[in-house]
């Protein structure tokens, strides 16, 4: 049996990790960013970014004030497993007085504050899987970015060429709110509440990787080609990237709905993944 005190030991050290360690793709192509910029004041932010990760590390503290709301994605296999919830609330609570997390999470009418573990938070995704262990990702969304996402419910009849410009046109709008360069989650089709899970399930994709359906891919890489033609760039102060990419998933739909649902991913796209198996 998974135990409680193993889901607790692993979500607390992933949420650590995900806050301290930025992932190999986005640093890497952050650093790809630097090589192609020829705005000085573009090169001038990435290299304060870099430097950032750089002593976050080295420091072992949070690469950005803003810790995010905790979004746990659960892929639950056939294994026994006990208490699940409770084991990643005292993860997450564990984590934010240990590493320490800013405490983020409040009721959203009467503002009271409870920390990172409240009514329904953190935010726990199951999938069923047909495996024999149970994998654990992290993903600390912060809100610069997460207020910059939306959905739109299309008429089928605008087809691709509308979900590509419905792409470009929130990236664009966002500006320098959500701390470019960024990361584009795109989730096509399913319900509304669908569009936008996948969104974000999109941006635990790697930086750089291409969707396997080759029209997907066409349409990651137009969308990021002209997010970044536009000119916003670095900290939306000008330069060559805004966008670091732009990761597109699907799903089936009804037959009268083309739901678009895109979510912002700031510079400091973290997530972190462990698997438990059943010993």
């Amino acid at each position: 049996m998974i135990t409680e005190k193993q889901i607790e030991d692993t979500i607390y050290q992933l949420y650590k990790q995900a806050a301290i360690v930025l992932q190999d793709d986005v640093k890497c192509a952050l650093e790809d960013a630097l090589k192609r910029e020829d705005s000085d004041l573009g090169r001038l932010n990435i290299e304060a970014i870099l430097k950032n990760i750089e002593l976050a590390e080295e420091k072992s503290i949070p690469m950005c004030q803003d810790t995010g709301l905790p979004i746990i994605f659960v892929k639950l296999g056939k294994v026994p497993v006990e208490n699940l919830y409770e084991g990643i609330k005292k993860g997450v609570a564990k984590a934010t007085s240990e590493v320490p997390l800013r405490p983020n999470v409040v009721d959203p009418i009467t503002r009271k504050n409870s920390g990172n573990v409240g009514d329904k938070v953190p935010i726990v995704d199951i999938e069923l899987i047909d495996e024999d262990y149970v994998e654990f990702t992290i993903m600390p969304k912060g809100f610069g970015s997460e207020n910059n996402n939306a959905l739109k419910m299309a008429l089928p009849a605008e087809g691709i060429e509308g979900v590509k410009d419905f792409v470009v046109e929130t990236a664009l709008k966002a500006g320098g709110k959500p701390c470019p360069p960024i990361v584009v989650g795109v989730g096509i089709g399913g319900s509304s509440d669908m569009a936008l899970k996948l969104g974000k399930k999109a941006l635990l994709g790697k930086v750089g990787e291409r969707n396997p359906d080759p029209t997907i891919a066409e349409m990651e890489l137009e969308c990021l080609e002209r997010i970044n033609k536009d000119g916003k760039g670095p900290m939306g102060l000008g330069g060559r990237t805004t966008a670091l990419d732009v990761k597109i998933l699907k799903m089936d739909t009804h037959t009268a709905g083309l739901p678009i649902g895109v979510v912002i991913q700031c510079w400091a796209d973290r997530h972190a993944t462990a698997r438990l198996e059943d010993n």
